[in-house]
Order: structure tokens, then sequence, then C-alpha cells
């Protein structure tokens, strides 16, 4: 969002020059490395306050050692503070226009929400075991299978929608071998 904005100051206005720094990945990636402490730093214990106060503790396994049951009632759910820094900072400095950035957020996102999901289910089932390995190994295969076959198909092509018609193409092949050629 940001890279856009500066690309349009300048095509504005010749003043804007400095505003080329924007282009550079090695500075919009420290500028979001740096937008994502800030955000967890100061976000980090409001959270931290908010999800004590609605108990959404981590249950124990009543057959853990001593020592680990100590633990009971530590906050859970902290992973959507990290979450949330790494998509606004995401958001602020990507460039937007660059799919593989959507399709690394979609993965980053998707496996968050299977966390999510295994964090909700201990703390309102009050089970210490939340998604069974399983479930979880399904869902993590099937974001990666997604994301791989994308990645496959949108090697050779630049429009979205050319990519689904090669997939729907390769579907309808018999999930034939033969892939898109690379570009060269």
């Amino acid at each position: 969002m940001l890279l856009t904005l500066a690309q349009w100051l300048q095509a504005l206005s010749p003043e804007f020059g400095f505003l080329r720094v924007f282009q550079y990945i090695t500075f919009r990636a420290v500028m979001a490395a740096l937008t994502a402490l800030v955000i967890g730093l100061a976000a980090g214990p409001r959270v931290i306050r908010m999800l004590t106060s609605l108990k959404i503790g981590q249950p124990i396994r009543e057959y853990a050692m001593q020592s680990h049951l100590a633990k009971s009632g530590t906050p859970t759910m902290g992973g959507v503070l990290i979450l949330l820094a790494i998509t606004i900072s995401t958001l602020l400095w990507a460039d937007l226009s660059n799919r593989f950035v959507w399709i690394v957020l979609v993965v980053t996102l998707g496996f968050g929400a299977i966390g999510w999901v295994d964090d909700w289910r201990k703390v309102v089932n009050k089970d210490p075991e939340g998604m069974r390995s399983r479930e979880k190994y399904f869902w993590q295969s099937v974001i990666g299978l997604v994301a791989a076959l994308y990645l496959v198909f949108s090697i050779s092509e630049n429009s979205n929608w050319r990519v689904f018609e090669l997939f729907v193409s390769w579907v309808q092949s018999g999930f034939s071998l033969d892939l898109p050629p690379r570009p060269v």
C-alpha cells in the first residue's frame, strides 16, 4: 500500500523523488520487520491482559508432570497477535501487485486459522488435546497443496484467470504430468 502511494506521489510531482527509496525491497523488508515489532510490542501487553481477563487459558493434561501443572491458565491464542502484526506489516509494506505475496499471506493466515481452531477447542471444550494430529495434518496438507498447485500453474502465466483455466484443463486431462512450462 505504501509502495503504491509512493509511486503515485512520485508520478504526481518530481519533488517527491526521495520516495524512490520505497522501490527497494530491502528498505521495505526492514521497515516491515520494524512495523511488526512495534505492533507486537505495543499491542502485546493489551492482548495478554485481554486474554487473561477473558480466562482464555491453556488447559493442562491431568497426567502431566507436577511442574507442568503450574502453567494451568496461562493465556493461549497469542498467535493472533503475531498474525495481526504480520498481516498489517505485509499490507503496508509489500508490493501488493505481486501475487506471490498474496499466496504467502493466505498460507500464513490459513495455518494461523488452524492454530486458532486448535486453541479454541482447548479453551471452549476444556480439552488439553485440542485438534487431533490427523485433523491438523489434513488441513495443513490441503492448504499446502492448494498453494503448491497455484504456484505450479502461475509460473508460466500472469493472469489469475489463465492460471485457473490451466488448472481446470489439467484436472480434465486426468492429472497428466505435463505441467505448464516455465517461461524462458
